[in-house]
C-alpha cells in the first residue's frame, strides 16, 4: 500500500506542478475594476465567466500536458512543444499585465490574437504527441478565439476614432 500512495502522491505532485504555473498572473496586483469603465458589446459574458472559465481551461491544459510528461522523458520530448508550450504560456500570462495594468486595450488585443496563434500551434504540437492530450486543449483554442474577437470589440468601442 506504501507504494500506491507514493505513487499517488507522485502523480498529484506532479499535477500540480502542470497546473499551478498558469495561476502567476493571478496573483499579480492590477487594477481589476478597469473592466467596469469600459464600454462592453452585448455578448461580454459576466465577470464571474472570467474566473470560472479559465480556471477549468487551465486545469484542462494541466490535464494535457500531464499527459505528455508522463508519457514521455522530458529529454524525449520535443523541442517544438516545449517552445510553443512556453511561448503560449507567456503570452497567456502577459494578457493580465497588458490590459489591467497597462490598461492597453489595442496591446491586450494583440496579446489575445497571439495567445490563440500560439494555442493551435500548441494545439498541433500537443496532437502530434500524443491525440488524447489534444483534447484537452480543444476549449483553450475555442475560448482563446472568442476572447480575441470580443477583445477587438472592446477596442474597437472604446477607441475614439
Amino acid at each position: 500500500i506504501k507504494k500506491e500512495v507514493f505513487i499517488l502522491l507522485k502523480k498529484v505532485f506532479i499535477f500540480t506542478l502542470c497546473l499551478l504555473p498558469w495561476f502567476l498572473s493571478s496573483i499579480i496586483p492590477v487594477d481589476y475594476s478597469y473592466f467596469d469603465t469600459l464600454k462592453l458589446p452585448f455578448f461580454c459574458p459576466p465577470k464571474a465567466f472570467y474566473g470560472i472559465a479559465w480556471s477549468l481551461i487551465y486545469i484542462l491544459l494541466a490535464t494535457s500536458i500531464y499527459g505528455i510528461v508522463t508519457n514521455y522523458k522530458f529529454r524525449d520530448i520535443p523541442k517544438s512543444y516545449k517552445t510553443s508550450l512556453a511561448i503560449n504560456y507567456v503570452l497567456n500570462q502577459a494578457y493580465t499585465l497588458i490590459f489591467f495594468g497597462l490598461k492597453n486595450n489595442f496591446l491586450a488585443f494583440a496579446d489575445c490574437v497571439a495567445v490563440f496563434i500560439s494555442c493551435l500551434f500548441l494545439y498541433h504540437e500537443t496532437n502530434s504527441l500524443r491525440e488524447k492530450s489534444s483534447k484537452f486543449l480543444d476549449p483553450y483554442v475555442l475560448l482563446s478565439l472568442f476572447a480575441s474577437i470580443l477583445s477587438l470589440t472592446i477596442y474597437v468601442m472604446n477607441t475614439v476614432l
